[in-house]
């Protein structure tokens, strides 16, 4: 952001804030401006065609013959899978003769199942000469809906590949370096973001000590030190010495990324107007994204007028950066993705489909290259995975894959399928949650969270962190993923609805949807943001930060926070220093701090909680009809890894105050979507078998079915858990 959009004025985000303000008590979650943050005429569509697709992969082993490809198509239907993922053709038989065989025998060939079907108009039906309840009219709409299919064969094959070189010269890297090719453009990026050279050059710190010796004037002068960048080795005396141009080749090299897919995006969209494009892809959802010049909401955004926002999930590949733990940081990895699409059609349209021991990515941890990603997958894992995306509010899923690969990479694993071809236990179950998510596919695509907190996605603050690791150490570009995953997993152990929400969110008016809004490792924050975030706590909400909250502004210089500067408006409280609990330790309660220590001296504020040294460990200020609250330690990144249970509680005690949770399930995590006819609970269970309880407080349901099975479960009773599984109950209101 340049220096002419660095503030806010307060004036203008209450008054912001204020006209989202009269719907509330209506509508109190604000779904109305959530399902517009995305809207199109596509988006609309998906959401009248409401697809729920769980398609598989089939992968055609050498020899197979044809009756043996449509015995496995028909086992598929048989158990409840309707489409497939997509296909691997072989030597033998190319992708197009499998989607067509899948075709005949009635399964959608495509990741995205009915939503490529022509939409279901009065003009369509006096086409076709059938209407709706007459004897032929399911037989011959499908008849037609088929060949609307069959020619979007051509079409997916086509969408492999949509990019075309939109930015000659332009080369995207994952890393937070600038290429040579990538000099002219980034030239240019600047002269449109930035209003003079001048302004540039106040942004880059160019006069602070030991920044430039002679700081530039002109943009000619601005061009030459961008060439310069580009040459600069990656060393301590190199490349990443002032923050703010590191961030700025970040986001440029996001930006023109993202501008690169949702171009291509369009003019697919343009050709083949009925089927839904995609992007995503092959990236663990706990990666370093601002590192490696990626802006997941820019992506997902890039999707609003074409197709559906994803991500794979693999517990090989994508769950090293998490210790290899599994279910609770597959509803993070769920929540992220869909999250950063409000509004939009989500899903993981590439997701596990059984155990996976050999095979995965090494990614650049030496922890990760010296250790096995082993996993077993049976009925019970899988019901984790799906429960878990569907109450993240995915809509679909596509699992890899439904027979294994025969050799080579990936051989004998990841497959529904056992090694003899046959429906594994997990692929039952599989087919039947998927069975399950179709029939309720109307009333899951009307359900939204209601969540009680927000937890910031702030793109500059990672991008911050980034830049700090290039001569900082390497782990500082994880930072700030770890801290939500601790907030993350603290909030899920505690039963309290939550969802993550951007700054752009904000911007849009949907600060209101949420009682708290939690900052996890903010190190950088603009006086924007700040704005943004007095405008809603002065509106009422509670505003949450832990240390090392406030080090840096968005340009990565230290950030004001004396009296009269928007941080210590916002939390009545000055930082005076950033200290460590290390050779100084800290404890409070009696548990040993070690990490990041905000030295605080409140102005307006007032102290809750010290620390054995007596500095405040929490101070609580109150704003306008709302509260801000600093926790003076590193409260999130403190409980990255589970097992912290006091920290944990002591980090919800904080967050919320005097607000709880509108259920409770102590025993086991528990999320919940709501329906206008009924709520959704997802239980998961990751120990031992079990029987618990819901309390559902002061929600009243008429009566409550396993939606799964079909079983009515007792309001109030007793809930039987499998061992390290899960569970999907409908309480109709």
């Amino acid at each position: 952001m340049s220096l002419i959009n660095r503030a806010l004025p307060l004036f203008f985000a209450l008054v912001f804030f204020a006209l989202a303000l009269p719907g509330v008590a209506a509508d109190p979650w604000l779904t109305e401006l959530y399902d517009r943050l995305h809207d199109s005429p596509v988006q609309r569509a998906f959401r009248e065609k409401a697809p729920m697709p769980f398609g598989v992969v089939f992968l055609p082993w050498a020899g197979i013959t044809e009756p043996e490809i449509r015995a496995q198509f028909r086992t598929m239907k048989r158990l409840g899978f309707h489409n497939l993922k997509q296909v691997q053709g072989s030597p033998e038989w190319p992708d197009a003769r499998l989607m067509e065989i899948a075709l005949e025998e009635d399964i959608i060939p495509f990741w995205y199942g009915k939503a490529g079907e022509e939409p279901v108009t009065p003009q369509l039906l006096a086409r076709l000469g059938i209407s709706p309840g007459s004897p032929q009219y399911e037989a011959k709409l499908w008849a037609h809906q088929k060949e609307v299919l069959r020619r979007q064969i051509p079409a997916v094959a086509a969408s492999q590949n949509i990019l075309h070189g939109e930015f000659p010269g332009f080369r995207h890297t994952p890393d937070p370096f600038l290429p040579k090719e990538d000099v002219a453009l980034f030239q240019q990026w600047l002269r449109r973001n930035y209003k003079s050279a001048d302004h540039l050059a106040q942004a880059w710190n160019e006069y602070e000590i030991g920044i430039d010796p002679k700081p530039f004037r002109t943009w000619e002068d601005a061009d030459r030190a961008v060439a310069d960048l580009a040459s600069q080795a990656n060393s301590l005396r190199g490349y990443g010495g002032e923050y703010s141009r590191v961030r700025d080749v970040l986001r440029f090299k996001a930006e023109t990324h993202a501008a690169e897919i949702r171009a291509g995006s369009e003019r697919f969209h343009q050709q083949f107007p009925l089927v839904p494009t995609r992007t995503g892809g092959e990236m663990g959802l706990f990666l370093p994204f601002a590192w490696r010049a990626t802006q997941m909401e820019a992506l997902a955004d890039t999707q609003t007028n074409t197709g559906s926002f994803y991500p794979s999930i693999h517990f090989a590949w994508h769950f090293g950066e998490v210790n290899y733990e599994v279910t609770r940081p597959i509803y993070m990895q769920a929540s992220f993705a869909n999250d950063l699409f409000k509004g939009g059609w989500s899903a993981t349209w590439e997701s596990t489909g059984g155990p996976q021991q050999l095979t995965g990515a090494k990614g650049w941890d030496a922890r990760e290259q010296a250790s096995t990603p082993g996993f077993s997958v049976n009925e019970g894992t899988m019901t984790q995975l799906l429960l878990s995306y569907l109450a993240a509010g995915f809509k679909g899923a596509g699992l890899w894959t439904w027979n294994s690969r025969e050799a080579g990479w990936e051989g004998g694993e990841y497959a529904l399928l056992n090694r003899q071809r046959e429906p594994s236990p997990r692929a039952i179950r599989a087919g039947q949650i998927a069975q399950a998510a179709d029939r309720y596919r109307q009333e899951l695509w009307k359900a939204h969270k209601e969540p009680l907190v927000g937890v910031l996605l702030n793109w500059d603050n990672d991008a911050m962190w980034a830049a700090v690791s290039l001569r900082g150490r390497d782990h500082f570009r994880d930072y700030p993923m770890q801290a939500r995953v601790g907030v993350s997993r603290a909030l899920i152990d505690a039963n309290i609805p939550f969802e993550y929400v951007t700054v752009t969110d904000l911007e849009k008016g949907l600060g209101p949807r949420y009682k708290v809004i939690c900052l996890p490792a903010a190190i950088s924050l603009s006086d924007h943001v700040l704005g943004l975030l007095t405008a809603f706590a002065t509106q009422g909400g509670r505003v949450v930060a832990d240390s090392p909250a406030g080090d840096y502004d968005e340009h990565g210089k230290v950030l004001k926070t004396g009296a009269g500067s928007a941080f210590e408006r916002l939390f009545g409280t000055e930082l005076r220093d950033l200290q460590y609990s290390n050779n100084i330790p800290r404890t409070l309660h009696g548990q040993k701090l070690n990490g990041f220590i905000s030295d605080l001296h409140v102005t307006s504020a007032k102290i809750q909680s010290a620390f054995q040294t007596g500095e405040p460990a929490v101070t609580e200020n109150r704003i306008g009809k709302g509260s801000s609250v600093l926790l003076a330690w590193d409260a999130s990144f403190a409980v990255f890894r589970p097992g912290n249970l006091a920290l944990q509680a002591e980090l919800i005690r904080n967050m919320l105050g005097t607000l709880e949770s509108p259920y409770a399930c102590l025993e086991v995590p528990v999320y919940r979507l709501a329906a206008p006819e009924a709520d959704h609970y997802f239980l998961l269970n990751d120990g031992p078998a079990r029987s618990v309880r819901l309390n559902s407080k002061a929600m009243r349901y008429k009566a409550a079915v396993d939606v799964v099975t079909g079983k009515n479960v007792l309001l109030g009773g007793p809930i039987a858990l499998e061992a390290n599984s899960g569970r999907w109950l409908r309480f109709a209101k």
